[in-house]
């Protein structure tokens, strides 16, 4: 699944954009998590805060095999042994999970490719029963310094609307506000879905 508009700045600069250590407190990525997966690892700009913080494994996986090496070194030279780094296409290969088997499963700064539905129901199917599908976009501002066009930025209302419409899942969190330019939502997996 390659993103619209997916390409990615210089690492120094794209590591400035984000106040990880708040998006992470206010989201509750903490020791209470243990398996995780991320769609997207980019730099791994999250992938390595979040992997200190769970008790787990995060399972990450991006469709650049760029971004997938430079997580893996950045892992490597920092001694972070509890990352999963694979290239993978999430549309053609699922999240490479069993279902329902994941305390969470992260989409930060995705959810303006085609088929947010589909990679919201995907992401609720790899976390059990209450479990937690955690989401942060890019404001819907044109302020912000970069994100997808406004054409294709979902407004957060549009991503509640989105998860509704999996059966899935349900809101567990106001708006967050996560400055400088983010905003976060927190869906918890219902707990009995038949899925």
């Amino acid at each position: 699944m390659k993103l619209r508009e997916s390409g990615m700045p210089e690492e120094a600069y794209w590591e400035t954009l984000f106040n990880v250590d708040l998006i992470l407190d206010r989201l509750a990525i903490d020791g209470r998590l243990r398996d995780v997966v991320e769609l997207g690892c980019g730099y791994g700009t999250f992938t390595l805060p979040i992997a200190r913080r769970i008790a787990g494994v995060v399972r990450t996986c991006d469709i650049d095999p760029m971004m997938v090496a430079r997580t893996k070194r950045r892992a490597a030279e920092v001694g972070v042994e509890n990352i999963r780094a694979e290239q993978r296409d999430v549309f053609l290969d699922g999240f490479g999970v069993p279902p329902s088997s994941q305390d969470a499963v992260l989409l930060f700064n995705i959810l303006h490719c085609e088929e947010p539905v589909r990679v919201l129901t995907a992401a609720a199917r790899a976390v059990r029963p209450a479990g937690v599908v955690l989401v942060i976009h890019w404001c819907y501002d044109p302020a912000t310094p970069r994100g997808p066009d406004l054409s294709i930025r979902p407004r957060p209302e549009q991503i509640v609307e989105w998860a509704g419409q999996t059966g899935l899942l349900d809101a567990q969190s106001p708006i967050l506000d996560l400055p400088p330019w983010h905003y976060g939502i927190r869906f918890r997996r219902q707990a009995a879905t038949g899925v």
